[in-house]
């Protein structure tokens, strides 16, 4: 990535808070109780947090905001768990600003940032949905990733071009 600015803060904006919306809207994809709910957002956390690690330097550098901003559990910080108001609406507008990234990104960043960017958001999704279970009894059986979950991993793959 260049060391001169290429993105407006706007579009800075967008790219620093979509690993976040990802986190949310896989999270609300499926209702489940809160205990889920924080494994889910652990996981989430800590792949963004992961993402500092990057061969990428707009992931690395996407990461390092995210992290500074809602903490690092990797470090113990308890990740803040947050909804949507509208659970649908919500769903609707992350994948609407995931479209836009891409964009964005087809546009101003370099091919293997772009690529790389969008397989982590996927990679962020997929281990959401993936980190609890939903359904069972008394944490016996469920599903692992419902068809709710499985439907927004996939309609945020397909507005990232994964």
């Amino acid at each position: 990535m260049d060391t001169e600015p290429k993105y407006t803060d706007e579009e800075w904006g967008l790219l620093v808070g979509l690993p976040q919306s990802v986190l949310i809207a896989a999270s609300q994809a499926e209702a489940d109780g809160s205990r889920r709910t924080r494994e889910e957002w652990t996981a989430g956390m800590t792949t963004i947090a992961d993402g500092r690690g990057s061969s990428s330097q707009l992931v690395k550098l996407v990461a390092e905001e995210v992290v500074a901003r809602q903490g690092d559990v990797t470090h113990g910080d308890e990740p803040p768990i947050i909804e949507f108001p509208d659970r649908e609406a919500g769903l609707a507008d992350v994948i609407s600003r995931a479209r836009a990234a891409h964009e964005l990104l087809a546009a101003k960043a370099e091919p293997a940032d772009a690529e790389t960017y969008g397989y982590w958001l996927v990679t962020l999704a997929d281990q959401v949905v993936g980190a609890a279970t939903t359904g069972g009894i008394l944490g016996i059986g469920g599903e692992q990733v419902t068809a709710a979950e499985r439907s927004f991993r996939d309609n945020l793959a397909a507005a990232l071009e994964v």
